[in-house]
């Protein structure tokens, strides 16, 4: 229970709030009035039934450096597809913010160090995306759910009373058949041995650049004319098929590579990290003269070719792995005309012609 005691010393007349409950140690503070000291022990009593007052003293003794820090050794581990990024990011916000104590990291302080991120110029010399700032948002904006549910270092998740940056709608940046044709000829005089075949898988499969990179000869079946690929950004198994072109490049890479002993596809110079095709693709880039394109590019130009001939959206998103189509909605207008002949088909089985009238 809470209780007021008067008390005179040197500098006159103070008033001490004590607070007692069971099971937990008690708590005190001083005032010049007797109105504050009431008012402290009511809320402080109440706020230590709650559990609020002990998770407030712990985000006032922890700091951010060491919630990340936690996170990195023990949560990290446990998601390997986004551990190296996240891990990128997390260092970023140590270094900018790791001497604050979690109490301290507020909505204003984080939209504060949000801007700075956002007006920062990068290795690339560019200021990074609304999207990128947004994953930096969420990685750290993680960490405080961990602490909040898991460890109760703080009373809130301060991230959750911010609203994310606005991303620009999902652009479709693909290949040309000109296009096309320039860069693949550039990959096939590329220094690099796997740059051509890569280019084509992507091209043919829509698979994206973490799932070509870490592709396995476990996950290709020459028999079945497929890759499985068990691990995938949505965490759902798909199996991509591999038909002509492709399928044979692979066979040949395939047998062309078969004196080395390494799992890994596309294995880099120790054989045991995937290779880093980014300076070779992007020369090869420059020299077919295309501008304004990245490797992901490939994927969306995949997924363009498949709807200029024919592919319904569903299927799109079947073979991109979407769980949801909204992401493949980007590539309605190019299969209109898809969407037209179905519909006329339809009406022409329904009513028998295509135009309505009392012989039909």
């Amino acid at each position: 229970m809470a209780s007021v005691e008067r008390r005179k010393n040197n500098k006159g007349i103070t008033f001490r709030a004590k607070v007692r409950v069971k099971g937990f140690p008690s708590q005190s503070a001083t005032f010049s009035n007797i109105a504050d000291a009431k008012q402290w022990g009511k809320r402080t009593e109440a706020d230590i039934i709650e559990g609020i007052y002990f998770k407030s003293r712990k985000a006032h003794k922890r700091l951010l450096s060491e919630a990340i820090d936690r996170y990195k050794k023990h949560v990290l581990p446990t998601k390997p597809r986004s551990a190296y990024a996240q891990g990128i990011q997390l260092d970023w916000w140590r270094k900018k913010m790791g001497r604050y104590s979690l109490a301290e990291v507020t909505p204003s302080v984080i939209v504060d160090y949000r801007d700075k991120l956002a007006e920062e110029i990068t290795v690339r010399r560019e200021t990074r995306s609304a999207a990128t700032i947004n994953r930096y948002m969420a990685a750290l904006g993680h960490v405080f759910t961990i602490a909040f549910k898991e460890w109760e270092w703080v009373n809130e998740n301060p991230f959750s009373k911010i609203r994310r940056r606005k991303e620009p709608r999902g652009r479709v940046r693909f290949l040309s058949d000109e296009e096309r044709v320039r860069l693949l000829a550039e990959c096939k005089k590329s220094k690099n041995p796997y740059l051509y075949v890569v280019v084509v898988l992507a091209l043919s499969t829509g698979a994206r650049s973490m799932e070509i990179k870490g592709l396995r000869w476990s996950n290709v079946d020459f028999n079945r004319s497929v890759i499985v690929l068990d691990e995938t950004k949505n965490q759902n198994r798909r199996v991509l098929p591999l038909v002509g072109h492709a399928l044979e490049l692979m066979r040949q890479y395939k047998s062309q590579t078969a004196h080395i002993n390494c799992e890994l596809v596309f294995p880099g110079r120790n054989f045991k990290q995937p290779m880093d095709l980014r300076t070779p693709f992007n020369n090869a880039l420059k020299k077919a003269g295309i501008k304004d394109f990245r490797f992901h590019d490939l994927r969306h130009s995949c997924a363009s070719y498949l709807a200029m001939n024919g592919a319904s959206i569903t299927e799109i998103s079947e073979v991109l792995g979407h769980k949801t189509l909204q992401m493949v909605k980007r590539y309605t207008h190019l299969s209109e005309s898809h969407t037209a002949k179905v519909i006329s088909s339809m009406n022409e089985k329904i009513f028998g012609c295509s135009e309505v009238s009392a012989n039909c």
